[in-house]
């Protein structure tokens, strides 16, 4: 995969239906599986639509193309919206949400290259000690997966009446090295 040229750019304003069509991807194939998650989006389709809008305009978006075919996206901020408990957000972090890979580009590490490239990016840029996602409460297999990439479970967030996201999970950024084989190249701009 990685002789494929694949490049990950921010998103623009213009690319928020490629993150919808991965999105919907990625529901579609959930659906297929023993899990829950986004069966219904949280609390509306309105209100996702507006945290992605909102994610995009702060330039905290990203896509990795293969030439002109979306593949994955993520987006990563150092704030964490209070889905941490007060005494987790003391240490700086990089919040990973709504990382999406095409069911296609599976199997091929390219999330748990993204999770790592957000994890050094936050150091190098900010200082960032930590790696954390909110996952899919009740979608054991996710939870598994964060483990495999070296993440540990940090616990549920109980702030947020009924936020389906709530699993915690964390990974130290000086734990990461980059990869030997990158899959994808940082495209700046």
């Amino acid at each position: 995969m990685g002789e494929l040229g694949l490049a990950l750019c921010r998103v623009g304003a213009g690319d928020l239906s490629h993150v919808q069509d991965l999105m919907e991807d990625a529901t579609r194939w959930l659906r297929t599986m023993s899990t829950d998650q986004w069966a219904n989006p949280w609390p509306s389709e309105d209100a996702r639509k507006q945290r992605i809008q909102a994610a995009i305009a702060a330039g905290r978006t990203w896509i990795v193309w293969d030439g002109a075919m979306p593949v994955a996206t993520v987006s990563a901020s150092p704030n964490d919206h209070e889905i941490w408990p007060p005494e987790n957000r003391r240490d700086s972090a990089v919040y990973v949400r709504r990382l999406v890979v095409r069911r296609q580009y599976s199997g091929h590490r390219l999330g748990a290259q993204l999770l790592d490239w957000a994890g050094l990016r936050a150091r190098r840029d900010y200082d960032a000690r930590w790696v954390r996602v909110d996952v899919w409460r009740t979608n054991e297999k996710l939870h598994a997966y964060y483990r495999q990439q070296g993440f540990e479970f940090c616990g549920f967030c109980e702030s947020i009446e009924d936020y389906p996201s709530s699993a915690l999970f964390q990974k130290r950024t000086d734990r990461i090295l980059p990869p030997d084989h990158p899959l994808f190249h940082e495209e700046l701009g």
